[in-house]
């Protein structure tokens, strides 16, 4: 195993190497790190859910190198999909679109539809290009566990049970895509993110907001009711009593520690995963948030806080 740290093409060839015999590469997107194998290669996909942990009715996101590679892997590619793309990609949103009978059932969890999105990260796209295939890549971590936003927290997480690792710094945007489901009667946002609700709204107008996941398998990841989660307990309110951590944006809590977060949704996403595995680290008690603001710039926020502290 390696952990590079530039972009040198020998290191992309590598990768991409793995990638096309069916390896596991773990690299970096600008949301957090993926778990990367062959989208078209069912044995790899296989191993990304063996080595997760992850259900198979958990379906994985598959990253493509540009918009104009995106349709070859739907059955239809409808306006609404060619606005978003042109506005968002390469970008943090996902489109769940029918998808083409190449891409093997267990990426989809067996639905008939598939997750599409193209990285803003430098690595991520040239890689794509290099191995010559989509790639399917859920975040690089044990399933339910806070996601990898450095090469560092893949190596703690896996280990060696991957087989390359590329280290590309710190991620930007610190939590997962978006997911718009386009593949039912009315565009239905699956995920929330850091693009949100208003923005794919004022491209494609009214949007539907999807409820809670049923039994079986779900349209989009992330649906888990707990998921995101660090090993310390984390809660959404002040414990009485033992050794924690608070987490705080506009006044520090009554607590013996007080980590003051960014004010801004762009730069507390980017810190909180960094900031929830430091605290992990350290064995502590609890690790209480103070709850963000119930608006649309922080959705995904809520929604990742709601989930880690079910």
């Amino acid at each position: 195993m390696s952990y590079p740290t530039s972009l040198d093409p020998e290191i992309l060839r590598r990768a991409a190497a793995l990638i096309r015999e069916g390896k596991l590469v773990a690299f970096p997107t600008e949301t957090v790190y993926g778990l990367g194998a062959n989208a078209l290669d069912a044995r790899a996909v296989a191993r990304i859910f063996q080595v997760k942990g992850r259900p198979s009715t958990s379906p994985v996101i598959v990253h493509v190198e540009s918009r104009e590679a995106a349709p070859a892997f739907v059955t239809t590619w409808p306006a609404e999909a060619e606005k978003l793309a042109r506005e968002f990609w390469p970008g943090p949103l996902t489109l769940v679109l029918r998808k083409h009978e190449c891409i093997p059932d267990i990426v989809t969890a067996g639905l008939p539809s598939v997750g599409l999105r193209v990285p803003a990260n430098p690595f991520a796209l040239a890689l794509l290009v290099y191995a010559g295939v989509p790639i399917a890549a859920p975040s690089a971590n044990r399933f339910t566990e806070l996601s990898p936003t450095t090469a560092e927290h893949v190596r703690k997480s896996l280990g060696s049970d991957i087989d390359f690792i590329v280290d590309g710094g710190p991620t930007q945007v610190g939590i997962e895509s978006t997911v718009l489901s386009l593949a039912g009667p009315k565009p239905t946002l699956l995920r929330p993110g850091m693009i949100s609700a208003e923005q794919i709204e004022a491209v494609i107008g009214k949007i539907e907001i999807a409820g809670a996941s049923s039994e079986g398998a779900h349209a989009s990841p992330g649906m888990h009711p707990r998921h995101y989660s660090p090993r310390t307990p984390l809660l959404l309110h002040l414990p009485l009593s033992g050794r924690g951590a608070y987490l705080w944006r506009t006044r520090p809590a009554d607590a013996a520690r007080s980590i003051r977060m960014p004010a801004d949704p762009a730069h507390y996403a980017a810190a909180l995963y960094e900031t929830l595995h430091r605290l992990d680290d350290e064995q502590l008690d609890w690790i209480a948030v103070e709850p963000p603001p119930d608006e649309p710039a922080w959705a995904g926020i809520v929604d990742r806080l709601t989930r880690a502290s079910s």
